[in-house]
This record gives structure tokens, C-alpha cells and sequence, in this order.
């Protein structure tokens, strides 16, 4: 028997990202999924995920010819997903390649805030399993608090708003895990949820049926 489908996402397909692992734990958590650069598939599906692996400027860079469609996603409402990278996108600068003479790149600005790199002394990147300890509600982190997800990770987010951080997690120092805007209809995880086991499938599953039409 086929697994029930509860909402159409797209993934947006821009040259980086773990593409096909995240394709399989949203199909595990109930979605029928597009990888797509097509800005019309976007707008159709009930939910659009903005995955992503490598350097701030180099995503910016790339996805920047979809800018436009993904803040337009962002302005009607259906639920933004960003992962690792993806998450980093969604706030507006990064330190990621200011020592190195990269002239400055704007990420989407959905969640005002830069992303800066850990502390000197610290091992990097931030590697492995880590806890995540829940800050206040929101569907994305329901039934995870205390539970353990898979970093990768040498920058990590740190928002202008004091609401912004859902989730926080211990490395030395407290950072902020999962994200959101203020509507929550924009968020993201600096772990990879397609990495993080029963943790991760519960993430999945959480936004799926936030993005389920029906509600069933």
C-alpha cells in the first residue's frame, strides 16, 4: 500500500544542496516532492524547501535569479523551509568570506540578522550529534525538545530579533538552531533534519503537516 500523501513540496533546485537525502525523508514524512528551479512550482506547492551545502556567497550567488520568486513565496504565506545553508540564506549577511577579500553578498533578509563564525579556539566546523533545547512554540519543533539532531556547520545565525531563535543549541557557546520570522511561516534548521534520524523525521513530518492543505 502507498504511503498517504499530505502535501506537494518543491525543492528548490539552485546547484547546492544534499538534494536527493531530503527528497527521500520528506517522501518518508508524507510529501509528494518536485526538485525544481521553476518558479511556477514554487507557487503551486503547499510548501517549498531551500536546502543547501558549501559558502554563503556561492548559494546567494546562485539561487539570486530566483530571489524574487522565493520572496514572493515568503510574502504569500506558504511555508519557506531553509536547511544548513539554506537557513544561513534566509537571514541577510554573512562573515563567510570577508577574510578572504569576497566583496559581500545579501542573503534573502526573511529573517534580519548575520551569520558569523564560531569563536577562534573552538573546533571547526561543528560536527555531529547535539541537543536541541526548545525556546518557545512553533509547529516545526513540536515533540523534540531535548532530542538530539546532525550538525555541519563553521557559521552559525544570530538574528536581530530576540524571537527569531525557536530552538537553541550548546557548542561552547548557545546558538541559535532553528530559526523563524515573526509570522512562522519562514524558518529554518542549521542541522540537517534528513541526517538526524527519528529526530529529523519528526521535523519533516512537522512540516509537512504544516504545509498539508487539508489538515489531515
Amino acid at each position: 500500500m502507498s504511503q498517504q500523501v499530505h502535501a506537494d513540496v518543491a525543492i528548490v533546485d539552485y546547484g547546492l544542496g544534499n538534494l536527493r537525502s531530503v527528497t527521500r525523508g520528506l517522501e518518508r514524512a508524507g510529501a509528494a516532492v518536485e526538485i525544481t528551479d521553476d518558479p511556477a512550482a514554487f507557487h503551486d506547492a503547499d510548501g517549498v524547501v531551500l536546502p543547501g551545502v558549501g559558502a554563503f556567497k556561492e548559494g546567494v550567488e546562485n539561487a539570486d535569479p530566483l530571489r524574487a520568486d522565493l520572496l514572493e513565496v515568503a510574502d504569500s504565506g506558504t511555508p519557506l523551509f531553509g536547511i544548513c545553508l539554506g537557513m544561513q540564506m534566509l537571514l541577510t549577511t554573512s562573515e563567510e568570506g570577508e577574510t578572504d577579500g569576497d566583496s559581500a553578498v545579501t542573503g534573502l533578509d526573511l529573517i534580519p540578522g548575520t551569520n558569523v563564525r564560531f569563536d577562534a579556539g573552538q573546533k571547526v566546523p561543528h560536527m555531529g550529534w547535539n541537543q536541541l533545547s526548545v525556546e518557545r512554540e512553533h509547529p516545526l519543533v513540536e515533540g523534540v525538545d531535548g532530542e538530539y539532531a546532525y550538525f555541519v556547520h563553521s557559521y552559525y545565525a544570530v538574528p536581530d530579533g530576540d524571537r527569531a531563535a525557536v530552538a537553541t543549541t550548546d557548542y561552547e557557546q548557545v546558538f541559535p538552531s532553528v530559526v523563524a520570522n515573526e509570522s512562522g511561516t519562514v524558518f529554518g534548521t542549521q542541522f540537517h533534519p534528513e541526517k538526524s534520524g527519528e529526530t529529523g523525521l519528526r521535523i519533516l513530518r512537522n512540516f509537512v503537516e504544516l504545509c498539508d492543505p487539508d489538515g489531515d
